[in-house]
């Protein structure tokens, strides 16, 4: 990671606006991230992408690049900008709405502190989602693979967001207006508003506590269907070696446009690491998505999609900012809705992933 500091400057208007005066260095900030990973599914299947509902590191039986990302960062005490380009597995996934370059801008933003005195900030463009405490970088989670919280719910988003930060630190939140859910461009057809809110409490250095909600229509106005969505997680570092994310996700949707009947999907998730040594960390995970209806992952099966997972991983630091990834996977569902080699379905999927990770 690189930091170049560059010119002082004293920018006056004619009225001498103390909001136009930033007297403080500016700095931009050059950083990149690469994650290759190969992954192997059990089962077999014929096709080298994972099944439908995982939407990072969904390659199987060949070496990917899940994410390859260079972003630059700017900012002085009344501006900030961001802008970052990606390729790989995981911009494919979760882009593929997108047309055109939009599909390789991981975000694209500009923000301005709209107050001398108090942390109040209006950020508006292509933003991290504010939903959830698992990213598109994998080095900065616990676990190599997402899980299936984060894979169903926005990785990123596009609108604008007017946050506040109170001077002790303790207290975050933010309004949001956005294009959908997880989207750069609205749906054709679609003009219906999407809001969020996000609201993060820390007490101490060791405890985060978050919520974050969804607020809007997906589809367009012929069949419009109101989403609503909730997440709720805690992140606790319970000592200097053990750490532990505990979350929980609930989103209801309307059956069909103007009804009073919603289909509902929830699924809660558990984390814990162990970090026996200064490279050395351990983390498992349990967690179940339930989704019954449909909503957000079709399997057009009895039962819909209710699945189990657990997942063990081991992760090696080889250097300050090279690590190398472990991890063997299980997911085990209501009804068969994992691909084989012969195209039959099983209800359990076992997978090995390992991963190299560098950030500079």
């Amino acid at each position: 990671m690189k930091k170049i500091v560059m010119f002082s400057t004293l920018m006056v208007g004619a009225t001498g606006s103390l909001l136009a005066q930033e007297e403080s260095k500016k700095s931009l900030l050059i950083s990149g991230y690469a994650e290759l990973y190969y992954q192997q599914d059990f089962n077999n299947p014929k096709s080298n992408t994972r099944p439908g509902f995982v939407y990072s590191h969904n390659r199987n039986n060949e070496v990917s690049l899940n994410l390859g990302m260079i972003k630059a960062a700017y900012e002085t005490p009344y501006t900030r900008a961001n802008l970052g380009f990606g390729v790989g597995s995981y911009m494919n996934a979760n882009y593929i709405a997108e047309p055109g370059v939009l599909k390789n801008i991981y975000e694209a933003n500009i923000g301005v502190k709209l107050s001398k005195n108090h942390n109040l900030w209006l950020d508006a463009g292509i933003l991290p989602s504010h939903i959830g405490v698992e990213s598109a970088i994998g080095a900065d989670c616990y676990t190599l693979t997402r899980s299936m919280m984060a894979d169903n719910s926005p990785y990123f988003e596009t609108g604008a967001k007017l946050s506040y930060g109170t001077a002790n630190g303790k207290w975050t939140m933010a309004i949001l207006a956005l294009n959908g859910w997880q989207r750069i461009q609205r749906v054709d057809g679609n003009t219906t508003p999407a809001f969020g809110h996000q609201l993060t409490f820390r007490p101490s250095a060791k405890v985060t506590l978050n919520s974050s909600s969804f607020i809007g229509n997906d589809f367009p106005e012929s069949e419009r269907r109101m989403r609503y969505f909730h997440n709720l997680y805690g992140q606790f570092q319970v000592s200097e070696q053990f750490a532990l994310i505990a979350g929980f996700d609930i989103g209801a949707q309307q059956k069909e446009k103007g009804s009073n009947k919603y289909a509902t999907w929830y699924t809660p998730a558990l984390i814990a690491k162990y970090s026996p040594t200064d490279r050395m960390s351990i983390a498992a995970r349990g967690e179940y998505y339930k989704d019954k209806n449909g909503v957000i992952v079709t399997t057009k099966t009895e039962n819909g999609f209710q699945t189990f997972g657990a997942s063990l991983n081991v992760d090696y630091q080889i250097l300050p900012n090279v690590v190398w990834r472990t991890e063997l996977k299980n997911l085990n569902s209501k009804d068969a809705v994992f691909a084989q080699r012969d195209n039959q379905m099983k209800k359990n999927n076992s997978s090995l992933v390992t991963a190299l990770t560098v950030r500079f």
